[in-house]
């Protein structure tokens, strides 16, 4: 699928080819994770919308296993159709994998279910607005990646929106009282979006040496081997019975649109154009979060809600900003 088409384009575009046909090849490719990146938005913009029916109905850690028990035989298929299986892994392999495992799957949905149990679909997604800059502070503080002037600028826009949003526009008030601004929802949110931030960074390791596709299904399957050994003990607390339609198509989604397709399409874009690049398209992700919440959820959209997100987008506007 993904790997198979990269491979197909590294065919096309030959050494050997005229250097106007190169650089054409190179557009287009370009272009295509350019498209695929802004679906993964609007597929992970759905997956508040999913992820919050799915919370309201079944514990966190259960909801988190059985959405990667839906794509761990999916990713299965894609990986043994487009590689011919699993490559083995050296012993460096396995511990970045089971980083990426940990931090993009184990802890990001425990904290994203969790989060979603307490608080609104639009506010949840509007904090992952905030992905690029965590991403960016990780980049600085453990790869050396340089922060300007004026990227600097940006973060501090982009926080002061983010603050704003999570403090329903009384900004003053809320710094006087940050735990009544700041509860357990706000806070499992701030943890899920670092560790996806983890998650990104060590992509760019990963991918030295694996593929987009084998890279996320080991990711996958080690999530998935933590996430099931907590969710036995939430089992006993759910009763299937009650559970509808909506709960199980929810889950599916997730699966599929939200895991399988969108985690392959992300790692390729942080492949090809860089993980830093590839997390701006983060920023749709509230944006679709928020509308998709507002027409089938019929949440709320609130002033403070849309101050802040254009802070966010503005300050982020500055953050990547090159001569």
């Amino acid at each position: 699928m993904v790997t198979t088409y990269v491979l197909q384009m590294n065919r096309t575009c030959d050494p050997c080819d005229n250097s106007r046909h190169a650089v054409s090849c190179i557009t287009n490719a370009t272009a295509s994770v350019y498209i695929r990146l802004v679906l993964v938005a609007l597929f992970w913009g759905g997956t508040f919308i999913a992820g919050r029916v799915a919370a309201q109905a079944v514990p966190p850690m259960t909801a988190a296993a059985l959405r990667f028990a839906i794509a761990v035989p999916l990713l299965a298929v894609i990986v043994w159709k487009s590689e011919g299986g699993l490559p083995a892994l050296n012993r460096s392999q396995l511990l970045v994998t089971f980083v990426l495992g940990l931090t993009g799957i184990f802890l990001y949905n425990i904290c994203f279910f969790a989060a979603l149990s307490r608080i609104s679909a639009g506010r949840t997604a509007l904090f992952v607005a905030l992905n690029p800059i965590i991403t960016s502070m990780l980049l600085a503080a453990f790869l050396g990646e340089r922060i300007g002037a004026v990227r600097w600028i940006g973060i501090s826009i982009a926080l002061i929106g983010a603050w704003c949003v999570i403090s329903g526009g009384n900004i003053a008030g809320a710094w006087t009282d940050i735990a009544a601004a700041f509860g357990t929802g706000e806070l499992l949110m701030f943890c899920a979006i670092s560790s996806w931030a983890a998650y990104t960074i060590l992509g760019r390791v990963a991918l030295k040496t694996l593929s987009p596709v084998a890279a996320t299904s080991y990711a996958a399957i080690w999530g998935l081997l933590l996430l099931a050994c907590g969710a036995i003990a939430e089992l006993g607390r759910i009763e299937w019975s009650s559970l509808d339609w909506r709960v199980y198509a929810a889950l599916t989604y997730l699966g599929v649109f939200g895991t399988v397709i969108s985690f392959i399409w992300y790692y390729q874009g942080v492949k090809i154009i860089g993980p830093a690049r590839t997390a701006v398209f983060n920023n749709l992700v509230p944006v679709f979060g928020v509308f998709l919440a507002w027409i089938l959820l019929a949440e709320p959209v609130l002033f403070s809600m849309v101050v802040g997100g254009l802070l966010v987008v503005g300050g982020l506007t500055f953050t990547n900003y090159k001569r």
